[in-house]
C-alpha cells in the first residue's frame, strides 16, 4: 500500500514538473512572437521540421552535451547546416535556461555574438536552431580535443580571437539595450568558425539589467553565484553582486589561457598550481611571466612577439584585480587589444621595409 501511494505521488509530481514546463514554454511562446527585438528576426521551426532535420535527433547527430542538455547538428530542407539545443527530459533548471537564451539572443545582433536562427516550442522540450559553427571551441584548439587536430593558433590568431570576444562583451555590457552580463565567459563557449573567427555562446545564465534591480546607481545585481570553478569572480561568489565587471574577470582567465594553453582548472598541476590565475599571480610577482608563455608560441617569437605577450599577461592580470572597480571595462580591455594587435602590426610594416630597403 505505501508503495503504491509512494508511485502515485511521484507520478503525479512528474505530471506537475511536465505542466510546469509546459506552462512556461507557452507563455515564453507567446511573449516571444510578440517582442520588438533589436536582433535579427528568428522565426519559430516546427517540431516535425527539427526531428527531419536532426534525423529524428540520432546520436549520430550529437555533438555536445553538459548539464543543460545536448546539442545536435542539423540540415534544415533548404540545405542551411544549423545546430539545435535541447533540455534533458524532465530537467526543469536546462529548459529555464534555453527559455533564457531565447530573451537574450532576440535583444541581440553582433558579428561576434552566436546568432540565434529561431526555436521550436511545440515539441514536449523547448528547442533552440543556431548558426552551425564548425570549428570547434577555443578551448578545444588550446587544450586539445580527442576526436579532432587542428594546427595550433598563431599568435597574430590568438589575439584577434581575444580581440573580438571582447567586441563580443563590451556590445552585451554597453550597447545592447537594456545591458546584459553573461555570466559564464570561459574558453569552451567562445566558438570558432570557417575562418577562426570568435563567436561567444551559450546565453543560458545570462542576465538582462532590468533597472529596477540596481540600487543606489550602482550597476550590480544580487542573485545567487553561478558560473564555471576557475572562472568565477571571486567578489560575486562572497557577495552575490553580479556586475559588468564579474564578466571581465572570468575574461581575464580566458585570456591567462591564451598566453600560456594552460587549462583554468587542473588537477594535475602541483596543489598550489590547480587554479590558473593563483599560479599566474605567483609567476607575475616573482617576474617570471615569460616562463608560463605557451612553449609553442615562444619557438616562433620575436622580441616584439614576446613583448605583446607580456602585455596582455598584463591585461589579464589587471581583469584579475581582486576588487571589481579597479578592473577595466570590457570596451577598455577591447581598446587594449587593438592597441597589442596594431603594435605587432606596425613590427610586421617595419620588417617588410626594411627587407624592400
Amino acid at each position: 500500500m505505501a508503495i503504491a501511494v509512494a508511485v502515485m505521488a511521484n507520478k503525479h509530481s512528474h505530471q506537475k514538473v511536465k505542466k510546469e514546463i509546459h506552462k512556461n514554454i507557452v507563455k515564453e511562446r507567446e511573449e516571444m512572437l510578440s517582442a520588438k527585438s533589436t536582433g535579427k528576426s528568428s522565426r519559430i521551426f516546427t517540431g516535425r521540421e527539427i526531428t527531419k532535420a536532426t534525423n529524428n535527433f540520432s546520436k549520430d547527430n550529437l555533438i555536445g552535451t553538459g548539464g543543460f542538455g545536448e546539442v545536435f547538428k542539423a540540415v534544415l530542407e533548404d540545405g542551411t547546416v544549423t545546430a539545435i539545443k535541447r533540455a534533458k527530459l524532465n530537467n526543469t533548471k536546462g529548459t529555464d535556461q534555453i527559455l533564457n537564451e531565447v530573451r537574450i539572443l532576440c535583444q541581440v545582433n553582433h558579428r561576434s555574438l552566436v546568432r540565434l536562427l529561431g526555436c521550436s516550442v511545440d515539441l514536449e522540450l523547448p528547442l533552440l536552431i543556431y548558426e552551425f559553427i564548425p570549428n570547434g571551441t577555443l578551448f578545444e584548439h588550446l587544450h586539445g580535443n580527442p576526436d579532432r587536430t587542428w594546427k595550433p593558433l598563431t599568435w597574430r590568431r590568438r589575439l584577434q580571437i581575444a580581440y573580438q570576444t571582447a567586441e563580443g562583451l563590451a556590445y552585451l555590457h554597453s550597447a545592447a539595450m537594456p545591458p546584459i552580463y553573461h555570466r559564464d565567459v570561459k574558453s569552451s563557449n567562445i566558438l570558432l568558425d570557417e575562418k577562426l573567427n570568435a563567436k561567444v555562446s551559450d546565453f543560458g545564465l545570462s542576465r538582462l539589467v532590468d533597472l529596477t534591480e540596481i540600487s543606489n546607481n550602482e550597476s550590480h545585481i544580487f542573485t545567487g553565484a553561478q558560473g564555471t570553478l576557475g572562472y568565477l569572480d571571486p567578489e560575486y561568489y562572497r557577495n552575490f553582486q553580479l556586475t559588468d565587471k564579474s564578466d571581465v574577470y572570468s575574461f581575464g582567465v580566458v585570456l591567462l589561457e591564451i598566453v600560456t594553453s594552460k587549462k583554468a582548472i587542473d588537477f594535475s598541476r602541483d596543489e598550489e598550481d590547480v587554479n590558473l590565475v593563483m599560479y599566474i599571480n605567483k609567476m607575475m610577482d616573482e617576474e617570471r611571466l615569460v616562463e608560463c608563455i605557451d612553449p609553442v608560441l615562444k619557438k616562433t617569437a620575436n622580441k616584439v612577439d614576446l613583448q605583446t605577450m607580456q602585455q596582455l599577461g598584463n591585461l589579464a592580470s589587471a581583469c584579475l584585480n581582486e576588487r571589481r572597480q579597479n578592473r577595466p571595462s570590457m570596451k577598455e580591455v577591447a581598446d587594449e587589444i587593438e592597441y597589442i594587435i596594431n603594435v605587432l602590426s606596425q613590427e610586421v610594416v617595419t620588417e617588410t621595409e626594411t627587407h624592400l630597403s
